[in-house]
């Protein structure tokens, strides 16, 4: 039976990744950074279910001992923890962007060292890095997020090569609009973190971006459940030899498109716009 490690299992993708792969017969070890997140996982009947939060590397090797002490082998890590850090480049402080790396960069690296030295060991492996469709292109007031996920293209894309022509396969997945709580999660940051009465953009902040992320109804185009990226995880386990990518939405296929045929000016006009 092949295992996974999965991170950030609190709610949305991770948990509905566990979800579909636990019920097509893999050997799921579902994370998360709360104690009570844990339990509630245990309590969905995730027997190894752990608290693992990415910024603390002991949490990271806790974890993977685990799996090793269990089943002596690990097959394959799905990176999702992370989240999204909203507001203008400008009013993003060096220490908020630091936090979003934290997160979103440092923490997934050290979980791939980890398992990277169990891949080299073994033989084999499989890294999923949950990047997103700001890993294509980038959206204003977006831009500690985009930032982070292009870390992350930047550092999946050289490991490819280097892992050229062994069994450890690194597949990126590029997530457009999904139905998760990544909107929520934004929207405290953003208050935590962005001085909106001084920036240059507080009426567009208090206009249409804090509208946005207090709306409980999510009318992006092309939404899809966390189900599509689940099935895209699921799709990666099966396959003996994964793609280096997979686009999950629609907007996901269309930016990209733009993204390779468009000049940088006409793209730039066309994103702000969105």
């Amino acid at each position: 039976m092949q295992n996974i490690l999965i991170t950030g299992c609190s709610t949305g993708i991770g948990l509905q990744t566990a979800i579909t792969l636990r019920d097509n017969g893999y050997k799921v070890y579902p994370t998360a950074r709360d104690e009570k997140d844990v339990e509630s996982l245990k309590a969905l009947g995730f027997e190894y279910a752990r608290k693992l939060d990415v910024t603390i590397k002991e949490d990271i090797t806790l974890a993977i001992h685990h799996i090793m002490q269990r089943d002596e082998k690990l097959d394959a890590v799905f990176n999702n923890a992370g989240y999204g850090q909203p507001g203008a480049v400008e009013d993003v402080s060096v220490d908020t962007l630091k936090e979003q790396f934290e997160t979103n960069v440092f923490g997934l690296h050290e979980v791939t060292l980890q398992a990277m030295r169990i891949f080299r060991e073994q033989g084999y492996g499989k890294i999923i890095q949950h990047s997103s469709v700001l890993g294509i292109i980038s959206l204003k007031f977006r831009g500690a997020y985009n930032a982070s996920k292009y870390a992350i293209e930047g550092l999946a894309d050289t490991m490819r090569q280097e892992v050229l022509g062994t069994d450890i396969y690194i597949s990126t997945i590029n997530t457009g609009p999904v139905t998760s709580k990544f909107r929520e999660n934004a929207l405290k940051k953003f208050n935590a973190n962005i001085d909106i009465d001084d920036s240059p953009f507080t009426e567009v902040y208090k206009k249409e971006l804090k509208v946005r992320l207090e709306n409980d109804k999510d009318n992006t185009p092309f939404n899809l459940p966390a189900t599509s990226v689940a099935e895209i995880v699921f799709e990666i386990m099966k396959a003996n030899k994964p793609k280096p990518r997979y686009y999950v939405t629609k907007a996901t296929h269309i930016l990209g498109f733009f993204k390779r045929i468009l000049s940088t000016s006409l793209l730039d006009r066309l994103l702000n716009r969105i």
